[in-house]
Order: C-alpha cells, then structure tokens, then sequence
C-alpha cells in the first residue's frame, strides 16, 4: 500500500504543494468575497435608494475595480501567483446561482410568465425592471459576486506575470 509520500496527485507537485495552492486559492477568493462586503455596507450605511438606477450601476463599477485594485495589492504583495486563477470560482458561483434562481417558482407579480433566459436577465442584470425573485438580491449574488471574482483575478494577473 502506497503511504502519502509516494503518492503523487499532480505531475511534480507533493500533496503538501497541492493542500498550500488551494489554501491560497480559498484565501483570494475570501479576499475577494469580503471586498465586495465592504463595498455593499458602505452602500448600506450610505441609505441607497433600491429602486434608484444610479446605485446599482455605481456599485457594479465598485464591485469590479475595487477588488481589481486590492487583486492587485496583495499579488504584488505576497508574490503569490494563485490569485490569478479565482475567476473559475467566480464562474462556478455564477453557474449555482442561475441553477437556483431557474430552479425557484414564479408567481404572481413581475416575473410571472418568464422564459429562463427572460428569468435571468431580469434577476441578474435588469437595474429597474427585475423579476423579483431572490428577494431582490440577484444583483449582488450573482452579479456582483462573480465580477468581484473576476475583477480580483484581473487585477492579481496584472501584478503578476510570468
């Protein structure tokens, strides 16, 4: 029986090397995640209007370039190339929550009769006319959420090239 020594998962790679990668690889992606929450309390402590357009859209500009710039910071700070790399887990969270939100029931009210993609759009991308579905969180969660990702991978390869 082979012991965890001899065992290797990736081609040059220790499970040691493969456990720090992932480590990291959760740590960006955390950075990322509570960026965007401190974006979205200062929207909060700022009393934003939810019904207003200008917010939405000033807080989806946010939510890409502030965690571009701490992408950025902390690549450039700890040398760590993995930072790069969360984009898949933005993917990966896109992909649940539209999952979830074809998965959810409409009803009565503004999303009624809608198609999947029509479903989508209006949870995720619709600033003034939603469809009402996720309590009206479909912008952060799958928007916001997934750009941040985006954002923070941007901002870490630009830091960092090899």
């Amino acid at each position: 029986m082979a012991t965890t020594e001899e065992f290797e998962a990736s081609p040059g790679k220790s499970l040691s090397q493969l456990g720090y990668e992932a480590g990291w690889f959760f740590g960006h992606t955390l950075i990322a995640a509570f960026t965007l929450l401190l974006i979205a309390m200062v929207g909060l402590f700022l009393h934003v209007s939810p019904d207003d357009s200008t917010p939405k859209l000033v807080g989806t500009l946010l939510a890409f370039l502030v965690p571009l710039l701490v992408g950025f910071v902390v690549a450039k700070q700890t040398g760590n190339p993995l930072g790069r790399y969360i984009w898949i887990s933005g993917l990966l969270v896109f992909s649940v929550v539209c999952v979830w939100v074809l998965d959810l029931p409409t009803g009565n009210g503004l999303c009624e009769h809608c198609g999947a993609l029509e479903k989508l759009w209006r949870t995720f991308f619709a600033v003034n006319n939603g469809s009402g579905l996720m309590s009206g969180d479909g912008l952060l969660v799958g928007t916001w959420l997934p750009l941040a990702l985006i954002g923070y991978a941007l901002g870490a390869r630009a830091a960092i090239t090899e």
